[in-house]
């Protein structure tokens, strides 16, 4: 106990490193996931711009990489980080290797979330005039918020999840402060300080997501 008084200093930076790699993360992650759900959802048979071919190609990439475990992935992304001079561990290489994984996580979100949005809808804007780009950009987020926000929400906790996985391979934040610290010394405390922090933080996470997707359901 007394090890982990002395420790609290480590703790707080680890746990502001994982906010950190869990902000970019989302941010370039979502963006990206958000692009490509879009586009799936767009180019699939009868939607707004149908094309086979490049749903074909969009699903199989995304099928592809979605079922790999994190773990995994994170071996197999390190020679292409270092390639584009990502070091191959710390938290950059943390973000590089989580945004990968939650790009085609959030896609198929995306995705599944614009597919519940009523055709009826859809044939109304078209019928008042609205461009078809208008529509994918513009009225199907809107109508899909709700669910889209629950869906985010999701991949955020799993995205703090990751970064304690990433901590594995000196990733840093509270992953590899329980591991360093709490696993490899034998401190039982400190391994259990990093996992209240991760409760806490995932808590705070659903409560805010679920109370704004209520807000916007409400409306």
């Amino acid at each position: 106990m007394d090890r982990l008084v002395d420790l609290l200093p480590e703790l707080w930076a680890a746990t502001t490193e994982t906010l950190y790699v869990v902000s970019f993360s989302l941010l370039l992650g979502g963006l990206g996931g958000l692009l490509v759900g879009l586009a799936l959802y767009a180019t699939r048979s009868g939607s707004l711009f149908p094309n086979r071919v490049l749903f074909a190609v969009l699903n199989v990439v995304v099928n592809f990489f979605r079922p790999i475990p994190f773990v995994i992935l994170l071996a197999a992304v390190q020679p292409l980080a270092r390639g584009l001079g990502i070091p191959g561990i710390g938290p950059e290489f943390g973000i590089f290797a989580i945004t990968i994984a939650s790009l085609f996580a959030i896609s198929r979100i995306v995705e599944q979330n614009l597919l519940t949005v009523r055709p009826g809808v859809i044939e109304a804007a078209r019928a008042t005039g609205a461009s078809r780009t208008r529509i994918l950009f513009r009225l199907l987020p809107r109508e899909a918020l709700g669910p889209l926000i629950l869906g985010y929400t999701f991949i955020v906790v799993a995205l703090v999840d990751m970064t304690a996985i990433a901590g594995a391979v000196a990733a840093g934040g509270l992953g590899e402060f329980a591991i360093v610290y709490g696993f490899k010394q034998f401190n039982p405390w400190v391994t259990w300080a990093a996992v209240l922090v991760i409760i806490v933080l995932v808590q705070a996470v659903q409560f805010l997501g679920n109370a704004l997707a209520r807000r916007v359901l409400r409306r």
